[in-house]
């Protein structure tokens, strides 16, 4: 399950990044109504895919 973590307030590497429209609107709605940066939004969705990922011959 996702959750909310406040550790990522202060990234300081500054990485571009590109979206497409509906994943990034979809983003926006998230952030605007869970309260958070979209930064933090960001960073932890990559925490959560990665840790999260399974190798297409793993068991779930």
């Amino acid at each position: 399950m996702f959750k909310i973590n406040k550790k990522y307030r202060e990234p300081n590497i500054l990485k571009p990044i590109r979206f497409n429209e509906e994943l990034l609107e979809r983003m926006m709605a998230f952030k605007e109504k869970y309260g958070v940066s979209f930064n933090s939004l960001v960073l932890q969705c990559c925490e959560y895919a990665l840790d999260n990922y399974k190798e297409e011959n793993e068991k779930a």
